[in-house]
Formats: structure tokens, C-alpha cells, sequence
């Protein structure tokens, strides 16, 4: 094929893999993670009787679902140094993606417990469990299991969306494809290449989530 330079997608292999592992990858467990256990104390939040609670959940929600996540990202890393708080191109990015991750993965999970029968929490009750250890021991584990496809959703998303964190130089895998192409101009070449990456990383995030889905299922049905 005319216009493709395969010296340089043949040196480039590494260099972008390596923006993937040390980078991308990195970003998006941690944030996953975090704003996993962002996303259950949100739903918590949500699902409490107290209305001052549950508002300011559905307060937090609804700002970070109704605002780009670049937006967010840029107020974490370049707009709080105006108040005197100066945050590292990492930590704001981890910041950042895990706020957004606990916002929209929360609905997954408040969808998820409401899905429990009520039959189960009243279950739990006539044995002598307290709301605390039913929630813990009864509905989450069922909660969990439900919530599998929406929350590997919200993962895959995330591996995409760590490449805006390229904008405020952290480095991963897109960052690693611009810094490759600069000298070169070759960016049709080097950005396609990080597509593949990226498109390979999904790939497996969803084959995974294919065979968890599948396990669970047997798991239920026994």
C-alpha cells in the first residue's frame, strides 16, 4: 500500500506498546477502581432515606454526566491552581477519570441493587441480619452480578477516554503516537497503528466480559 511507511510502523510497535503498558493501562485500572468504589457509596448515597444525602448524590451524578469529561479533566488540572491547589499531569488525570467513572458507573450499580427482590432483603431480615450485613452479605454479591454488563461497558469506555488525558502531557498511548509522528508528519500512519491498540485492548476487555457473563449466569442458575 502507497503512503504507508512500514520502517516506521515496524519501529514503532514497541514504543506505542510500551505507552499502552506504562500508560493507558495504568490509568485505567487505577480509575477504574477508585471510581468503582466511588460509583457503590454514590448509589448508597442515592438510595438513603435521608434527602440531604441522596441529593447530593444525584447533584454529583447529574453535574458529571452533563459535562464533557475533558471539561472536567481541564478544571482538575488547569483550573484548580487558581485556588491555590497545584495537582501533578498524573494524579489530576487519576482525579479526573475517577470522578467521572464513580458518576456514571453509580446508576449502574443503584440499577443493580434495586434489581434484588425485595423478597430477599425481607428474607435476610427474618433471620436476624441488620440492613448493614444484608446489604453486605446478601445484596451486593447479587447486585454484583447484575451490574457485570454495564460496569465492563463503563471499562471499556474508560480505555478509550484515557486517551484525553494526552492533553494535559500524560503519557499513554495516544501521547506516544503524537510524540512519533511529530517529526515525521506521519500521523495517519502512527494514529492509525495506536487504533489498533486501542481496538485490540477493547477486543479482549470484551471477550472477557462475554465469558464473565457466562459464568455468572451457570452460577445463578445453580
Amino acid at each position: 500500500m502507497n503512503g504507508i511507511d512500514w520502517e516506521l510502523v515496524r519501529s514503532s510497535l514497541w514504543p506505542l506498546a510500551e505507552g499502552l503498558i506504562r500508560g493507558t493501562i495504568p490509568l485505567t485500572v487505577v480509575s477504574f477502581v477508585l471510581g468503582l468504589a466511588l460509583a457503590v457509596l454514590l448509589a448508597l448515597m442515592r438510595l438513603s432515606g435521608r434527602r440531604l444525602v441522596s441529593g447530593v448524590a444525584r447533584a454529583y451524578v447529574s453535574v458529571i454526566r452533563g459535562t464533557p469529561l475533558l471539561l472536567q479533566l481541564f478544571i482538575v488540572f488547569f483550573g484548580l491552581p487558581s485556588l491555590g491547589l497545584t495537582i501533578d499531569p498524573w494524579p489530576s488525570a487519576i482525579i479526573a477519570l475517577t470522578l467521572n467513572v464513580g458518576g456514571y458507573a453509580s446508576e449502574a450499580v443503584r440499577g443493580a441493587i434495586l434489581a434484588v427482590p425485595r423478597g430477599q432483603w425481607e428474607a435476610a431480615m427474618t433471620v436476624g441480619m441488620g440492613r448493614t450485613t444484608t446489604l453486605r452479605r446478601v445484596v451486593l454479591p447479587q447486585a454484583s452480578r447484575i451490574a457485570v454488563p454495564s460496569l465492563s461497558n463503563t471499562l471499556i469506555s474508560l480505555v478509550k477516554d484515557t486517551s484525553l488525558v494526552s492533553a494535559i502531557t500524560v503519557t499513554e498511548l495516544l501521547r506516544t503516537a503524537q510524540e512519533i509522528a511529530a517529526p515525521s508528519f506521519e500521523f495517519f500512519t502512527l494514529y492509525g497503528l495506536a487504533a489498533v491498540y486501542y481496538w485490540v485492548v477493547c477486543l479482549v476487555l470484551s471477550f472477557g466480559q462475554t465469558r464473565l457473563e457466562t459464568r455468572l449466569s451457570r452460577y445463578v442458575a445453580a
